[in-house]
């Protein structure tokens, strides 16, 4: 879905199996049929033999991605793609319907749809090998939430911390509290139906996300169990793979997580930051007085987060601690230098091939793209929902 971009912006890591929980797997380079060791990618529960895997995963529209996206996600969808075997269909979502969850400036969120679609391109998905396409353009999404809206689960949906967290409630909150009923509208209340629905109307059998998204995909296969406990085994129950990358965390804030909704664009590296801003930020990055480098979370978030970072795009793949006693020596300022060289490296050839797919305002191209993928996603999803269609008689 758009000009050749095929690349990396940074090598990655070899991943590793994350025995995290119920379905949930680390994503690895034995998976997909690669035959490492003779195991192959594990299966997803479905109500029929699945002659391919189908991995679908989406992203808001909240334009360039920060450095937190793509360690966390998007990273880890291009190497899914380098690395599938060659029957298994992967779709990626520019998700613009969750956007509406919040008030949006229109003419800011079509900007921002275009460029996170250009953002996809440049970090190395190829639209000849991958479906992108913006959610709203297939209809087959919001029917099917609708449907599942029918057999969720209220009281499931309550307990969901999403909600809770984007009106800064406290974990117990309830949405029949009068108070907290007030500020909850309906459509952040149950988005993580059409979240849901995203997955399901796909066939999706696995899902990849980060490890605040975990709680998201256990719904999504609360909802297929529901639907097909009334209406026979139609939907598929999809399999969780878990980045092995952490949340990269704030660099004004450690403790929390890099975040475009910060107030304070310091707290964050844009893929678009060109050396001097990577370097301006990270110089005044939150860390601490004590002397030397060491990795240390709970006592020295500030450096821990910079560490993780550096290994994230360490091309070698060293770990944080191994870093930190490469760096433990240095002075911080010495140490900021070094993590901004390193992610001002690794973040070239994203900046490269962003600017040349924005160049010109060359706008209409990308949208060409995006109606081609989502005509793909169109007649794809067309048939899961002829199947839960029928099941339901309508």
């Amino acid at each position: 879905m758009v000009v050749d971009v095929v690349g990396h912006a940074v090598r990655h890591h070899t991943l590793r199996l994350l025995p995290i929980a119920h379905q949930v797997v680390g994503v690895t380079a034995q998976f997909f049929q690669l035959k490492r060791n003779g195991s192959t990618l594990s299966k997803p529960t479905s109500s029929e033999p699945l002659s391919q895997q189908v991995i679908f995963s989406g992203i808001q529209p909240t334009g360039v991605p920060h450095l937190g996206n793509y360690l966390g996600a998007l990273q880890q969808w291009v190497q899914l793609q380098d690395q599938a075997a060659h029957n298994t269909k992967l779709i990626f979502s520019v998700v613009d319907l969750h956007a509406l969850t919040v008030p949006q400036d229109k003419l800011q969120l079509q900007r921002w749809t275009i460029e996170t679609i250009a953002s996809l391109l440049a970090v190395g998905l190829d639209h000849n090998r991958s479906t992108i396409f913006c959610q709203s353009d297939v209809p087959a999404h919001t029917e099917m939430m609708w449907i599942l809206s029918c057999t969720a689960s209220m009281g499931y949906l309550s307990r969901m911390t999403q909600w809770k967290s984007k009106l800064a409630l406290k974990e117990d909150a309830s949405p029949l509290d009068q108070n907290e009923r007030a500020k909850l509208k309906l459509g952040l209340f149950s988005y993580p139906v059409l979240q849901a629905a995203d997955v399901l109307v796909h066939g999706a059998t696995h899902v990849p996300v980060g490890e605040d998204q975990i709680q998201h995909l256990e719904f999504t296969r609360e909802c297929a169990k529901n639907f097909n406990s009334i209406h026979g085994n139609i939907l598929v129950e999809p399999t969780t793979l878990l980045s092995p990358a952490k949340r990269v965390m704030s660099l004004k804030d450690p403790l929390q997580k890099m975040s475009k909704s910060h107030g304070d664009p310091r707290s964050k590296i844009l893929l678009t930051d060109p050396p001097e801003v990577i370097h301006l930020k990270i110089k005044y990055a939150l860390t601490d007085s004590m002397s030397g480098i060491s990795f240390e979370l709970a006592t020295r978030p500030g450096v821990s987060n910079l560490l993780e970072i550096l290994s994230h795009v360490d091309s070698e793949g060293r770990s944080p601690q191994v870093w930190a006693e490469e760096c433990k020596t240095l002075k911080m300022r010495a140490f900021k230098e070094l993590v901004s060289d390193k992610i001002s490296s690794s973040l070239s050839g994203f900046r490269e091939r962003y600017t040349a797919l924005m160049e010109g305002r060359n706008y209409l191209h990308l949208k060409r793209l995006a109606q081609h993928g989502a005509e793909e996603a169109r007649n794809n999803s067309r048939r899961m929902l002829a199947k839960v269609r029928d099941a339901i008689g309508i």
